[in-house]
């Protein structure tokens, strides 16, 4: 018990430590009404639009390996980053871009929960999802595929409960990158289509403005479709 307070402590430091450094960093570059005004947003999309189209793989890789550090060590959730790399990488190459660095970001949160936090997870959550022990002893891959795309669970939190069945590292990487690909998709179709809102509007659009636009709404309807599903399958699977 000791040891676990100990390293909830230093991970709670350090991670206090790095996100204290990264908004230094930025807010020392930036003001906060610089980063908040709509010329600002407007002006960095032609940046990242021009970088994009004179080097895209640097861009790709540099944004694959923030992904990474999002999820580890900066414990940030898939949505945010997800808007982000749709609206400066794209549909199809910020998805690929984003599932690719959420799975391994979450891979490695997974490999440094278990071995630093399984007994704690398992004393906070052994009892509470004992059914679902049986169920990954069946089909180890299957039952991680069904996890990650069902969701409901906290996005740090579903990386580490894994731990409590022991799963193999490779099966927990390939269901992470199989199973997030449908919501990580249509948020990053979101992002891109809120860049393309911001590229034909030279003034802030209106809430309708952006609503309806089929690059806007498309995604948010898609997306509701697929919380509705997962709703139901999470019923069936997280049942007793």
């Amino acid at each position: 018990m000791e040891k676990a307070k100990k390293i909830k402590l230093i991970i709670g430091l350090s991670y206090l430590i790095l996100i204290t450094a990264f908004l230094f960093l930025i807010f020392s570059k930036f003001s906060l009404q610089e980063l908040t005004s709509y010329d600002f947003i407007k002006d960095n999309r032609l940046y990242f639009l021009e970088l994009r189209q004179s080097n895209l793989f640097l861009i790709s890789i540099i944004f694959l390996l923030f992904t990474i550090l999002w999820v580890f060590p900066f414990l940030g959730f898939g949505s945010p980053i997800a808007i982000i790399g749709g609206f400066i990488l794209g549909k199809w190459i910020g998805t690929l871009v984003l599932v690719l660095g959420l799975s391994i970001g979450a891979t490695f949160l997974y490999m440094f929960g278990n071995y630093f936090l399984k007994d704690l997870i398992k004393e906070k959550f052994l009892d509470r999802f004992k059914n679902l022990e049986v169920k990954f002893k069946k089909s180890e891959f299957i039952y991680l595929l069904v996890y990650r795309f069902v969701g409901g669970i906290p996005w740090q939190l579903s990386c580490i409960l894994p731990t409590l069945f022991n799963v193999k590292i490779r099966n927990f990487f390939f269901a992470s990158l199989i199973g997030i690909i449908p919501q990580i998709f249509l948020v990053v179709s979101l992002g891109s289509g809120l860049e393309k809102v911001i590229d034909q509007n030279s003034e802030i659009p209106s809430v309708y403005d952006i609503i309806f636009l089929p690059d806007v709404y498309i995604p948010i309807l898609a997306f509701l479709a697929l919380i509705l599903i997962t709703i139901f399958l999470r019923k069936l699977f997280y049942k007793n």
